[in-house]
């Protein structure tokens, strides 16, 4: 059975989510934020002592996005993955990472030097700024919703989950009022999935049952 570690709302969800959108079963092993000081011995596990890791027999992967891209391919054939013969192929890994990459990152800088540094490092110009630049490139997917429900393929697929995160950071960082209209759209249809609410129940339960604080504390690293 695949193991996933996760922290409460950190990027671990992706693939949280992913495992529910799959129907795939799995184990929840919830960790305190940040792992690397507060669960020590998750370091002898996973070196970076960063969330995600998933499990799955010899297998290890520690990348959000990737982990999500492996569970596609594991359940083949799935909806949830554009395969290379269809058109949409190079859509689909584009938004996939775009979700990280782009989206993900400009917030992390958001979360350090408004929550996560001690006030004398705190840095307003640096949360401005990557404010800006992360709604700048969410702009980008206005005309593409404008169009289409979903990113690409003409349906749900795994680069909404991708993206999906980010929309759900952006709100947990108090950005969402500032969505555009058809992307917020998109975030209400995203948040609606029974796969979504299955995923958002699972982590309050495990970590109810496990002992670790339900408060969100996304990771800081790129993942």
């Amino acid at each position: 059975m695949i193991t996933l570690y996760h922290c409460m709302s950190a990027r671990s969800f992706r693939p949280l989510w992913m495992l529910e959108e799959l129907s795939l079963p799995y184990r929840l092993v919830m960790l305190p934020f940040p792992p690397r000081v507060l669960a020590p011995t998750y370091l002898d596990i996973n070196p970076l002592g960063t969330v995600p890791l998933m499990v799955d027999g010899a297998t290890q992967m520690t990348e959000s996005a990737a982990i999500c891209h492996y569970l596609c391919t594991l359940a083949a054939p799935t909806p949830l993955q554009v395969e290379p013969g269809e058109p949409h192929f190079a859509s689909f890994l584009n938004y996939l990472h775009f979700g990280e990459a782009t989206l993900t990152f400009p917030q992390t800088l958001i979360l350090r030097y408004t929550r996560f540094e001690p006030e004398e490092r705190r840095q307003a110009q640096v949360v401005q700024d990557y404010t800006r630049w992360f709604l700048a490139r969410l702009r980008t997917l206005e005309p593409v919703l404008a169009n289409q429900p979903f990113l690409c393929g003409d349906r749900f697929t795994a680069a909404d989950v991708s993206v999906g995160y980010a929309l759900m950071l952006a709100e947990h960082l108090g950005l969402s009022e500032r969505f555009t209209p058809h992307v917020a759209r998109y975030w209400h249809t995203l948040q609606q999935r029974e796969a979504y609410q299955r995923a958002l129940a699972s982590q309050s339960t495990a970590a109810a049952l496990q002992g670790v604080p339900a408060t969100p504390a996304p990771e800081l690293r790129t993942n």
